[in-house]
C-alpha cells in the first residue's frame, strides 16, 4: 500500500529501511566537519545529533520511507548559454517535493489514522544518501552523490518518517562504480577524492554563495555537473517523465539573453526557480565571470 501511494503521489522510486542510529556515518561526518570540508556551511555543524538518530525527528520513529524524483532534463540549454546545473532547470524541488509529500500524507493517514508521518525534503538534519543506500536505492558514488542504477544521480531525495513497522528492502551493501575516475577526473576545482569532497574547491559552492569570492566558476553560472556529465550511470539514464516542471527559459535562452538580463525580468521568470536563493545580484557577477567581463 506504502509504495503504490508513493507511486500515486509522483515520486520515481521508494524503498524502506528500518530506523536505526547511524553511529559510524555520523562519526564520518564529524570527521569531514573537523576538517573544515564544509566550507562555509556552518549549518552542518548543528543537529549532529539528529543526523546520527531520527529518533529524535519523530518520536517512535520505527520506519524510513525514501523517495526519489528524477530531475535529468530531457533538453538541454543553447550550446553558447553560460550553464545552470540540471537540478535548477526545474522548479523548485523544495515545493514540488513538498506538496507530493503532502499528499503521499493525507493518502496513508486516510487508510491508516493511528499511523505518525513526518516529511522531509532537503530541509531537515537527516542523512538522506545514507538513508537511501539502506533503503537500496542506490549507493553513494564516488562523486559523493547517491547514483541510483536506474536514474545516476540525477535524482532529488525525499524521506518520510514513520512510527509503522513496514516491510523493508535490501540495503545496498557497496559501491557499483568500480574502477571508474571519470567523476574526479571532470572535476575542475579538484573538489573530489573519491568517496570525499572539499566544498571548499567546489565551483558549485562558490557560484551559490552570495558574495564575491574570486573563484573561476566558468562555464557554469549557477551550480556545477561536471561529475554528474561524466558519470557513466548518468549517460544512460533516461529523463525524467514530469510535464510542465521545466522553466521554458532555462532551456531557451542564449549567452545574449543571460546578459540582457535584468533584476524584474529576473524576479519575474525565476520566481519559482532554485536561482531565487542566490539572487540576482550574485546571479549577475557569475554571468560576467562566464562572459569574460568581470573586473
Amino acid at each position: 500500500m506504502i509504495k503504490k501511494a508513493v507511486a500515486d503521489a509522483g515520486f520515481d522510486a521508494c524503498g524502506i529501511a528500518p530506523v536505526v542510529t547511524l553511529t559510524e556515518e555520523a562519526a564520518r561526518l564529524r570527521q569531514w566537519l573537523a576538517d573544515g570540508r564544509h566550507a562555509g556551511m556552518a549549518y552542518m555543524e548543528r543537529n549532529t545529533d539528529k543526523r546520527e538518530n531520527p529518533a529524535l525527528l519523530l518520536d517512535g520513529a520505527r520506519s524510513v520511507i525514501v523517495m526519489l524524483l528524477n530531475y535529468k532534463p530531457p533538453v538541454t540549454q543553447p550550446p553558447d548559454a553560460p550553464k545552470i546545473a540540471c537540478y535548477a532547470y526545474v522548479r523548485n524541488y523544495h515545493h514540488v517535493i513538498h506538496q507530493k509529500l503532502k499528499r503521499l500524507c493525507t493518502s496513508i493517514t486516510a487508510a491508516q489514522p493511528d499511523i505518525r508521518l513526518r516529511g522531509f525534503a532537503d530541509s531537515a538534519p537527516v542523512l538522506e544518501k545514507v538513508w537511501a543506500m539502506r533503503a537500496g536505492l542506490g549507493w553513494i558514488g564516488k562523486n559523493c552523490l547517491l547514483v541510483s542504477p536506474r536514474f545516476g544521480s540525477f535524482t532529488f531525495i525525499a524521506e518520510l518518517l514513520t512510527s509503522a513497522e513496514l516491510e523493508y528492502d535490501a540495503p545496498t551493501t557497496a559501491s557499483r562504480c568500480g574502477n571508474c575516475r571519470r567523476c574526479l577526473d571532470a572535476c575542475p576545482g579538484g573538489a573530489l577524492e573519491a568517496y570525499r569532497l572539499d566544498a571548499n574547491r567546489c565551483i558549485s559552492y562558490h557560484n551559490k554563495r552570495k558574495g564575491e569570492n574570486g573563484v573561476d566558476v566558468r562555464p557554469y553560472c549557477f551550480g556545477c555537473d561536471y561529475c554528474q556529465l561524466s558519470c557513466p550511470w548518468n549517460i544512460a539514464a533516461p529523463p525524467h517523465r514530469h510535464t510542465g516542471w521545466t522553466i521554458p527559459e532555462i532551456v531557451r535562452f542564449t549567452a545574449a539573453d543571460w546578459q540582457a538580463l535584468d533584476e524584474a525580468t529576473f524576479n519575474r521568470i525565476f520566481a519559482q526557480s532554485v536561482l531565487q536563493e542566490t539572487g540576482f545580484i550574485k546571479l549577475q557577477s557569475n554571468l560576467k565571470i562566464c562572459s569574460g567581463k568581470s573586473s
